[in-house]
């Protein structure tokens, strides 16, 4: 109804019906991208409304890789409950378009474990990254315990190409020379994680996306030589960057607040990992 009622402004189609699906013509891909710039220009205005009074306002872009999603809303949380004249946008996808979103100037900040090396950033270490193998508590593919030997009998689960987990994987393989007998690929750190709870093969996985799995026995991590793998993570922004004054707030607010999060929310991580050295 509201479609109908906006074409009814305009003597042109701004869309059309080809099969079952609706398509904007070429006037309709006009319009829109003017309707673009009105709702950004109203945004604006709202924010420099409430500025006046003496607020923070604005919008804050951050592209997150995926794990990241289990990282990057403790340390908003706070921030954007001190600043509610402040809108959120975070994007969530892999390495590779998370870091292109960068270079493009799309976001004011990206979510990364594993630094790019074409390009100089500046950053904001957050806090430790750890991987281990973690397999099905139930699915044990015949083995009795899982070594580097044995590993190559089961499945192993991958994340697709461009995520900075399936490089650690692949690098953790190729050192230990560990032959893939039968590879599934799947696009997200959650969909890899399911799958490894349905038996259907283990896989590298970041600890701090499977803390409900471990604690209701729905996951089991397997020790080997060389694991953890241990990276970082990082907030990330271009050094040419000028950034907003929400941005500038926000990366102010991590500076002073990073420790006390990371100590609040992530202790647990810390907590398992010398746990584990001290069992070994």
């Amino acid at each position: 109804i509201q479609l109908r009622n906006f074409q009814d402004q305009f003597p042109l189609a701004l869309t059309e019906m080809v099969g079952r699906q609706l398509f904007l013509t070429d006037f309709g891909k006009e319009i829109a991208i003017a309707a673009d710039r009105i709702l950004e220009e109203v945004n604006t205005i709202n924010y420099k409304t409430i500025a006046f009074g003496g607020n923070l306002a604005g919008r804050l872009k951050i592209a997150v890789v995926s794990t990241g999603k289990y990282v990057m809303p403790y340390f908003l949380s706070g921030f954007m409950k001190a600043n509610p004249g402040v809108d959120l946008t975070m994007d969530v996808t892999n390495k590779a378009s998370v870091l292109n979103n960068l270079e493009q100037n799309e976001v004011d900040f990206a979510l990364v474990s594993v630094l790019p090396k074409h390009f100089g950033v500046h950053k904001i270490g957050l806090l430790e990254n750890r991987l281990y193998l973690v397999g099905s508590a139930t699915e044990t593919f015949g083995m009795t315990s899982v070594t580097l030997e044995n590993l190559e009998k089961a499945p192993l689960i991958f994340r697709e190409n461009g995520s900075a987990t399936r490089m650690a994987m692949e690098r953790f393989l190729n050192t230990n020379k560990i032959k893939i007998s039968k590879r599934i690929e799947l696009t997200s750190n959650e969909a890899v994680k399911q799958a490894v709870v349905a038996g259907l093969g283990y896989s590298i996985m970041p600890l701090i996306g499977i803390k409900n799995e471990m604690s209701n026995g729905a996951l089991k991590i397997h020790p080997l030589p060389g694991l953890p793998i241990i990276t970082k993570w990082n907030l990330i922004w271009m050094p040419t960057k000028k950034f907003s004054p929400v941005a500038q707030a926000f990366s102010d607010h991590l500076e002073a607040q990073k420790n006390v999060i990371a100590q609040r929310e992530f202790q647990w991580v810390n907590d398992y990992f010398a746990d584990s050295r001290e069992a070994l």
